[in-house]
């Protein structure tokens, strides 16, 4: 009979190979070679034109807040026994801000990179603060973990939502052009091996975010699948920067 720890880090590990394989597509695109899912179709667009062009930095700004809130939360001295998520997120975090130095970089016109500078002191001001007033103000497990994990559900739901911001432009254009699969298959897949890692183990704040999560991904793939066949073929012509810009296995890490 499998351990319930050892089919948590058997979760863990699958999500580790997610990240991986986003990062590996990642350096795909740094040489030109092709598009694949995740981050990777943005940043193999800014590395071959060596310009971001109109995308925003805010969305990978975001997932950087998403995964340290995890890391706080996954701490022996806040939730014990959650090495895999102060690991798993530890990762996802240096994905993130590997982005976002691609992005500074590209910035030819220096339209974002004071931008990202500023959203990322601000979030360490923000961190600083939850985190003093974590230890000071509350001074069991179970208080701590209820504090920081309503800001993890808080966050990760706004994460795994906002590509629902383009539905109403799917539904008016009858097209899935700026919705691309590979995210809306990255949230689904993500919150699935996240609220399974959850139920091991029950963990109510884990479950709750990350549930949904699985939940509106599910609904992106149904819509990406009803608009499909209406979206207009551009064939080898560039594709436009999409308006939904979050990343993708990024995301799913966070949990």
């Amino acid at each position: 009979m499998v351990s319930a720890e050892a089919a948590r880090n058997v979760v863990g590990i699958i999500v580790c190979l997610l990240w991986s394989c986003d990062f590996l597509y990642l350096l795909d695109g740094l040489t030109f070679v092709r598009q694949n899912i995740g981050c990777s179709p943005t940043f193999y667009r800014i590395c071959k034109k060596k310009d971001v062009e109109e995308f925003q930095p805010y969305p990978y700004a975001a997932t950087v807040l998403n995964c340290l809130f995890w890391i706080l939360y996954g701490l022996p001295i806040v939730k014990p026994d959650s090495t895999l998520v102060v690991t798993i997120n530890s990762v996802g975090l240096v994905f993130e801000l590997i982005y976002l130095s691609i992005f500074c970089i590209f910035d030819t016109q220096n339209k974002g990179r004071k931008k990202v500078f500023l959203v990322l002191f601000g979030e360490v001001i923000f961190m600083a603060a939850i985190v003093v007033t974590t230890f000071l103000a509350f001074h069991t497990h179970e208080r701590r973990t209820l504090f920081v994990g309503v800001f993890c559900d808080i966050f990760n739901i706004l994460m795994y939502a906002s590509p629902l911001t383009i539905v109403k432009k799917v539904m008016t254009t009858k097209s899935v052009e700026y919705m691309p699969l590979s995210l809306s298959l990255a949230n689904f897949l993500n919150g699935c091996v996240w609220t399974a890692y959850a139920l091991i183990r029950f963990d109510i704040f884990m479950l709750v975010s990350n549930g949904l999560g699985a939940f509106f991904g599910f609904l992106q793939l149904v819509l990406y699948a009803f608009y499909y066949k209406s979206t207009p073929k551009r064939g080898s012509q560039d594709v436009k920067p999409s308006e939904i810009q979050l990343s993708a296995s990024d995301a799913a890490s966070k949990a």
